[in-house]
């Protein structure tokens, strides 16, 4: 198979789709890897290195796409992507389609079949593509939450840890999966006092048998959301449904409630965001204010350290690449119940519930795409 990785062009996005490692694994498993020059430089990778690795280099992404059987990315593919893409091609990287209509729609008339990492899971019932990329993002979020609560950028002025005789940040973490877990990690050991909301009695046992003496957790309800933000400095938002559109747990209304400069960072944005008034910014223009809060709503976080990772997701995707490449997407998804969870969109057909319902689009079964 031919394997296609473009450079990515989401503003300031530096992560790149495949690692020289990777590459040295597809083409000793006798595939052509074909990599846009300059593809891997924001993540420390020169062409040098992919060619060493045995790859062929490529100097436009327009080659890429006419050239490659199957494009392997990080991010979503942008408007101009997505007009390369053609039938019969396989599109492998992170989509984020439930709040996404435009793509959504463009990738259903390119007739290409995509397989989005957000929504492959494993035995355990995790995902474990989007795991290592929520790992990196869990950790960031109290980093740029704390750069935010600065005065300097319009914050509260709130040390997290405090110092002796003045009381640490207050933070506030809703979701106990991946990114909250990590995110509370983080933040209590900068010293704040942090507090994670969920609704699976199940994760906050475990949370308190792991985690009791280094940060609270409370089961979520509305009030007690309402009371904890209230009083929060910072607010983390860390809620996934896997594939579609993230809850609206804070409201507009509720921002007149809170502290002046406290700070929402909101890792959910890459699915629509979990506060009512997120909208998504980028690394050159982070933050924005409304009613006082401020917001950092960046839908690329973890790009923002981009080899650490690349590498973490590098290592993850590797195995789903090969036996992609290795024997064609339905044999693979037919073999692997849990890559086919990953079947989104294929020969213009919707194949995954949520992204149906957030849009209105019609769905069909993962499982008669594979007969089609």
């Amino acid at each position: 198979m031919k394997i296609g990785c473009p450079t990515e062009i989401k503003p300031q996005e530096f992560r790149v789709g495949m690692t020289p490692d990777a590459a040295r694994e597809a083409v000793n498993h006798g595939h052509e890897v074909l990599i846009q020059s300059g593809a891997g430089v924001g993540a420390g990778f020169t062409d040098e290195d992919y060619v060493a690795a045995g790859a062929k280099m490529i100097g436009t992404a327009e080659e890429v796409f006419a050239e490659a059987d199957m494009i392997v990315k990080v991010k979503e593919p942008q408007a101009v992507e997505r007009k390369m893409l053609r039938e019969g091609q396989l599109l492998f990287t992170y989509l984020h389609l439930a709040p996404d209509p435009e793509q959504t729609v463009d990738l259903l008339e390119s007739g290409c079949t995509a397989i989005a990492y957000e929504t492959v899971t494993d035995d355990r019932g995790g995902l474990p593509l989007l795991a290592p990329m929520s790992e990196v993002a869990g950790r960031l979020a109290p980093q740029v939450g704390a750069w935010t609560l600065q005065k300097a950028n319009g914050g509260r002025g709130v040390l997290m840890g405090g110092v002796p005789g003045v009381a640490p940040a207050k933070v506030v973490v809703i979701g106990g999966g991946v990114v909250g877990t990590h995110a509370a990690k983080i933040a209590a050991g900068m010293g704040a006092d942090v507090t994670v909301l969920d609704r699976s009695l199940t994760r906050l046992r475990y949370l308190d048998d792991v985690f009791g003496g280094t940060f609270k957790n409370q089961y979520s309800t509305a009030g007690a959301t309402s009371d904890l933000v209230r009083e929060a400095d910072m607010v983390i938002g860390a809620v996934l449904i896997p594939g579609a559109a993230a809850p609206k747990l804070v409201s507009r209304a509720q921002l007149s409630e809170m502290k002046p400069g406290a700070a929402l960072v909101d890792v959910a944005i890459d699915q629509g965001g979990c506060f009512e008034t997120s909208r998504a910014t980028t690394h050159a223009d982070p933050i924005y204010e409304v009613e006082g809060i401020m917001h950092y709503c960046v839908a690329n976080m973890p790009g923002a350290v981009a080899r650490t990772s690349t590498q973490a997701l590098g290592n993850a995707t590797l195995p789903f690449l090969l036996n992609l490449a290795n024997k064609g997407w339905k044999q693979a998804c037919e073999d692997d119940p849990h890559l086919l969870n990953g079947l989104n969109v294929h020969a213009g057909q919707l194949t995954y519930y949520a992204v149906g319902k957030a849009l209105g689009i019609d769905v069909i079964s993962p499982s008669l795409a594979l007969k089609s």
